[in-house]
This record gives C-alpha cells, sequence and structure tokens, in this order.
C-alpha cells in the first residue's frame, strides 16, 4: 500500500480522482483531492474532494444524499492521479444523470461498445416500448411462465453443451441462458447492482471460510 505522502500533488496541492462505478465501470466524474479531502475520504469511506470553484472541502452526498461509498482507491504509475472506485447511492452529476460523462464526442462506425448495463437497458426498453417483431418484446408479453421455461431450456442446453466438453457451443448457449435470465431480472424487477451485491457478500463468506479453515 502506498503512504499519502508517496502521492505527488500539483502546485496547487491537487491531485485528480477519477471516480468510476464499482458495478458498470463507468466513469462516474472527474474531481481533485488534497491531503485532507484524501484523509478524510479514507477515513469516512465516502468520497471528499477539493472544490476549486467554492475553494473549500466537499463530501460528496453531504447536501443531496448521492454519498459515494469508496471501494478502492488506485495511483497511477506516476503516483499523480488517482482512480477511486466507488459504490453509489445516486447519480454522481449536479445535473441529475449518472455520469457526468454523458454527451458523446466520437463514436466509431467499425467498434461499439458493450456491457451487461446497455444490454439490461435495451431489454427495459422492449418492455416498455412493445416493439412490434421483437422477440425480447414477445417473451414480455407472454408472461413469467414462457420466460422461465426458456431460462429452464437455455440451462438444459448448456448442461448439454459442457457434457459433450464443446466449448464453442457451450459459450454460444450460456450466452442465451444469459439473455433469458436477464429477461427474467427485467420481468421481475431485478436489477444488476442486487446480483452484484449478492455474489460480493458470497466473496466475504467464502473468504472468512477459507480463513477459519487455515486457522484449525
Amino acid at each position: 500500500m502506498l503512504n499519502i505522502d508517496e502521492l505527488k500533488f500539483d502546485e496547487k496541492g491537487l491531485i485528480p480522482a477519477i471516480v468510476v462505478d464499482a458495478v458498470s465501470k463507468r466513469v462516474l466524474t472527474l474531481a481533485y483531492m488534497n491531503r485532507e479531502s484524501l484523509k478524510i475520504s479514507m477515513e469516512k469511506g465516502l468520497t471528499c474532494f477539493w472544490s476549486r470553484s467554492r475553494n473549500e472541502l466537499w463530501l460528496k452526498g453531504k447536501t443531496s444524499g448521492n454519498y459515494q461509498h469508496i471501494v478502492s482507491i488506485t495511483a497511477d504509475c506516476d503516483n499523480d492521479a488517482l482512480v477511486v472506485v466507488v459504490e453509489p447511492d445516486g447519480p454522481a452529476c449536479h445535473k441529475g444523470t449518472f455520469s457526468c460523462f454523458e454527451n458523446p464526442v466520437y463514436q466509431s462506425e467499425e467498434r461499439h461498445e458493450f456491457s451487461l448495463e446497455s444490454l439490461m437497458d435495451m431489454l427495459k426498453g422492449r418492455k416498455i416500448e412493445k416493439k412490434e417483431g421483437s422477440y425480447t418484446t414477445y417473451l414480455f408479453e407472454k408472461g413469467i411462465d414462457k420466460i422461465l421455461k426458456k431460462v429452464g431450456e437455455e440451462s438444459t442446453e448448456v448442461i448439454i453443451a459442457g457434457k459433450a466438453n464443446d466449448k464453442a457451443e457451450t459459450v454460444y448457449e450460456i450466452a442465451d441462458l444469459a439473455y433469458h435470465v436477464m429477461v427474467l431480472m427485467i420481468e421481475m424487477g431485478i436489477d444488476l447492482s442486487d446480483i452484484h451485491r449478492e455474489l460480493a457478500s458470497r466473496h466475504v463468506i467464502d473468504h472468512k471460510v477459507k480463513q477459519e479453515k487455515m486457522t484449525k
């Protein structure tokens, strides 16, 4: 672990902090910290910045309630910039958006970003807009029983492909299963963050179990 004294603050005593969502990995905002705000952040486990416009300490969420719970803070190779991974209680931007970075400047025609979050957003749109001819819309219109049936069928396909030790086919079937599970999640009002929290809690439990075994 680096000591704060090893970090390189600029001539104004500041260091840039890139804040990233722990689940989606999206960049939420770019802010600045000084030694005091960094110490407060580490002590409280909440992001605290130095406001260059107000020239004062700024505990994110103190006014809005949109606190950012810190998962980790990592310095770059030159120790002059930080990446702060957080679990946010709400929007990061003062304009009410999830991230401060919402205005596209350039998008390649050949390359496209993909994330589970963007897929979930697309699936949610199909449930709301009911696009004609969409398979996803069809599933939502048929309801929970049809969705559950497809989850069961795709689970079987994964088992068959895995038993045959066919990697390519197993990947294909897992993707099908993941898609139908995500449709089920939307139908039931389950968010990716719910799954993330559940898995994270299990990781902690598993870690404790391993420690207990090692001490016996």
